[in-house]
């Protein structure tokens, strides 16, 4: 799982890029010249323990939540923190992988809130952790169709979100069955918008499990028959999605809405937009008011 050691470089545009094994970063940060310098080597030190810390875990992480789990390294605890209310309060199953990604970036992102640091982010494969002072916002954009092509220099977004200091939205995270893990469910994408970026990771991952449906389209496999390292068992995943017909599309998203309403009314998210072939949902208004009108 570790492979090489961790590597990074700063690109012509002044992002940096830390990777190690599968922890793949894109770091921005703005302010004083020191400030930067010492935040991105304090980053960097914390950043060469992640994966270490994490694979001494790896058996606990791999597990179902339950209230009996214990975990130890400040990573994994953030992870097994993130998808408690979905093993307690909904008794579903999860395990802290869900949440990886996202408390992976806000670990670090803690490294960045120091005095003279204005602005920053941290990019883990699509979950975002921000850091935003006074006066600061950030634009994230959205892509509803993960088939696309990567934008480029900010063009080809479907939609785009501004967030600014005043809003507790601190984590951005997007999960679906074209993504990079596995998922139960048949969403394109589900964003999510949440005080962190963990949490936002664990629910993006649950609400995209929800936007699902029954139906002959929908080609399904045991997860261990396509990768062994999986924490879901044999448990059903999504292979391929068929164009299906428009009835059915509701009904999938609908069911994912209905679930992500149930996260809102805990606490556990502020917004999230969820993507199935060509149609939409969306909770929240705010969400719907920051430019996602452009989504169809």
């Amino acid at each position: 799982m570790i492979g090489q050691g961790p590597i990074r470089a700063r690109w012509p545009d002044g992002r940096w890029h830390f990777q190690h094994g599968p922890i793949d970063l894109v770091i921005g940060l703005e302010g004083e010249i020191r400030a930067l310098a010492a935040a991105i080597e304090d980053c960097w030190l914390a950043f060469t323990e992640v994966l270490p810390r994490l694979v001494e875990e790896l058996k606990g992480l791999r597990s179902a939540w339950t209230p009996a789990l214990r975990l130890q390294g400040p990573v994994a605890v953030r992870m097994a923190r993130a998808c408690a209310p979905f093993g307690s309060d909904f008794d579903l199953f999860i395990t802290p992988m869900a949440a990886v990604a996202g408390a992976v970036a806000d670990h670090l992102i803690v490294t960045l809130r120091k005095p003279g640091i204005e602005r920053a982010y941290i990019n883990n494969g699509g979950d975002i952790a921000l850091h935003l002072t006074a006066g600061a916002c950030f634009d994230v954009g959205v892509v509803a169709d993960i088939r696309k092509p990567p934008p480029q220099a900010g063009e080809g977004f479907d939609a785009t979100l501004r967030i600014d200091a005043s809003n507790p939205v601190r984590g951005i995270a997007t999960s679906g069955w074209r993504g990079r893990s596995f998922s139960l469910g048949i969403a394109d994408s589900v964003t999510v918008l949440a005080l962190d970026s963990a949490a936002a990771d664990a629910a993006a991952t649950m609400i995209a499990n929800h936007v699902n449906v029954a139906h002959p389209a929908i080609e399904r496999a045991p997860a261990d028959s396509l990768r062994d390292d999986t924490d879901l068992g044999s448990r059903l995943v999504t292979v391929d999605v068929s164009p299906l017909p428009s009835r059915e599309v509701d009904t999938a998203l609908d069911s994912g809405l209905a679930f992500a309403r149930r996260c809102a009314e805990r606490g556990l998210i502020h917004a999230a937009l969820l993507t199935l072939q060509g149609r939409t949902r969306m909770l929240n208004p705010h969400f719907a008011a920051a430019a996602l009108a452009q989504i169809p």
